[in-house]
């Protein structure tokens, strides 16, 4: 059972698969595999038949005789017939001639010093210099770092109290906390 796709969309596509066959015929690229030739020819008489050559309609739009895949497998054989070169990730820039594509066109190595390779050349040209003496450990700190507040000195800055010494609140008391009231509240204004 056919899909209903449109008579015009249907002609162009068999017109595309009829024009690639015949341009790989004429040998101005290079010779197509039997796969690809398969390809045309099945896809070719799916449309003939069934109006589409896929079923699925996640494959592509609803009024198309050929899915999206076939579409761009299509376009690459009608490219290989016509004798033009495949571009893709491999496509390198010639000798002389800077590159046109964005950061992902492959580069030349870069050029990397081997280390090894100036290691013997580099010993015969100049004497080895003193090992540096290892300091001895002294002898280690013990007990627990302690942080203590400095006082501050009367000659530096005599207006500010932020480094002024406070001596530590006493520890509240353990237990249930007390309820106060205090006077002078919103109402005893």
């Amino acid at each position: 059972m056919g899909r209903d796709v449109d008579e015009r969309k249907k002609r162009a596509a068999l017109r595309k698969l009829r024009k690639a066959a015949e341009l790989a015929e004429q040998g101005k690229g290079p010779p197509l595999s039997d796969w690809e030739r398969e390809f045309l020819e099945e896809v070719e008489e799916r449309i003939e038949k069934y109006g589409s050559a896929f079923a699925d309609p996640m494959k592509g739009n609803e009024g198309e005789a050929l899915s999206a895949l076939q579409q761009v497998k299509l376009k690459e054989i009608d490219k290989k017939a016509r004798g033009k070169a495949r571009k893709g990730f491999g496509n390198k820039a010639r000798p002389g001639r800077k590159s046109s594509k964005g950061s992902f066109a492959k580069r030349a190595a870069p050029r990397v010093r081997q280390i090894d390779d100036d290691i013997e050349e580099e010993a015969d040209a100049a004497p080895a210099p003193p090992p540096m003496p290892v300091p001895e450990p002294g002898p280690a700190p013990r007990g627990k770092p302690v942080l203590k507040a400095v006082p501050k000195e009367e000659a530096s800055d005599p207006g500010s109290d932020a480094y002024k010494y406070k001596a530590p609140t006493p520890p509240r008391p353990a237990g249930r906390p007390v309820f106060r009231v205090i006077d002078g509240g919103k109402d005893g204004a």
